[in-house]
């Protein structure tokens, strides 16, 4: 089996191998001549899957290592016996810590307080689910958009886009990229919409860039200087606007789901199904062996005198320190896909351990269910 793999792809390199004679390539070199012998084809989100790239090519499955799967021309792989996969819900829980430190952030630095404030969550799948579940955490009344869902017939109560704009102070995007078809999410973050909001305080966008037209969501901001807004995903990547960029409060290179440990979830994924895929079962799911410890894995908090929030925005921002990837971005955008590229080690919770000083049993259970290691001292 010839297989061709991008070579960003974490932890792949001494796995693949063992299924026969592997290619790995810079996304951007991925074209037809790279495929025309390959048999199956492992990618991000850099390399568009479609006719133009796999006509008269013998690739008959395609694995991305990525949540998203809008650079896959789905109908026509599957049209042309193609059999493709991406990895539902990989970086799920970094693309929750990404979030959780840009609420922490501001915090510290704006005073922004979430206790008693409405959260709307538009796309309660793997990523807004566990955002919700943040939100009820911090004290956040919620209120979820899924259109899909609730078609669905799903037992979640849901409430419009429409009573969201009207309702909620903060404001979240967690969808696919859709096109066209029932629901489509392409310049869902349009005038209209935003124009709609009446107590929002906050916008965050981690799904795609072209969810939100840039245009209207620049002429937005500069008529509303006083909201906040986290925007790591861009139109025109990676070719960020800079004029939105210097708009909105944190501004990062697309890399809310770029954890260590969602990435090798991502890859455990699509080499899984390879195997099932081409009949080369094992007897246990394949998983990297080995992940970067964090730089600093044991952390300290002293709970005295701070609430609850107080705390878990500590541990927060110790985990993860969002600032420094807006300071790079910022500094040169013209890095971005460098940026994301060389990104490094971002460990998530439970890989570390806090020691909690004059803890109380709330802010040590809550700490536990958000997967953090706990020690009280």
């Amino acid at each position: 089996m010839k297989i061709v793999a991008d070579s960003k792809i974490p932890f792949l390199s001494g796995e693949a191998e063992s299924f026969g004679e592997i290619t790995f390539m810079d996304a951007k070199d991925i074209e037809p001549p790279a495929v025309a012998g390959a048999d199956a084809l492992l990618v991000r989100t850099r390399t568009r899957c479609d006719e133009n790239l796999l006509k008269n090519s013998p690739v008959k499955f395609i694995g991305s290592a990525t949540i998203g799967f809008d650079h896959i021309d789905t109908r026509w792989c599957e049209e042309n016996g193609i059999k493709w996969t991406n990895a539902p819900g990989c970086n799920a829980n970094s693309v929750l810590q990404y979030v959780a430190s840009a609420i922490a952030w501001l915090h510290q630095h704006t005073g922004f307080d979430p206790d008693g404030l409405t959260l709307g969550v538009v796309g309660a799948g793997n990523v807004g689910s566990r955002v919700a579940n943040l939100g009820r955490r911090l004290g956040m009344e919620v209120l979820l958009c899924d259109p899909p869902r609730e078609a669905a017939g799903d037992d979640e109560k849901f409430v419009s886009l429409e009573e969201i704009a009207a309702t909620a102070d903060v404001v979240t995007f967690h969808t696919p990229l859709n096109t066209d078809g029932e629901y489509p999410t392409f310049h869902m973050i349009n005038k209209e919409l935003l124009d709609s909001f009446r107590n929002v305080q906050l916008i965050i966008n981690t799904s795609r860039g072209e969810v939100a037209d840039s245009s209207a969501l620049k002429s937005w901001l500069t008529a509303h200087p006083n909201i906040m807004s986290v925007i790591d995903v861009w139109e025109d990547e990676p070719e960020p606007d800079l004029q939105l960029m210097q708009l909105v409060t944190i501004a990062t290179p697309h890399i809310a789901g770029y954890s260590t440990d969602g990435k090798a979830n991502g890859t455990a994924f699509v080499v899984n199904a390879l195997r099932d895929h081409f009949n080369r079962n094992a007897q246990s799911k394949w998983y990297p062996k080995h992940l970067p410890e964090p730089e600093v894995p044991l952390r300290y908090i002293d709970c005295d005198e701070l609430n609850d929030n107080e705390v878990y925005f500590n541990a927060f921002l110790q985990s993860y320190d969002i600032s420094r990837d807006d300071f790079l971005l910022r500094h040169d955008p013209s890095e971005f896909e460098t940026f994301r590229s060389n990104y490094p080690v971002r460990r998530e919770w439970p890989a570390y351990l806090f020691r909690l000083r004059d803890s109380n049993s709330t802010q040590r259970a809550t700490l536990k269910k958000l997967g953090f290691k706990i020690k009280s001292i």
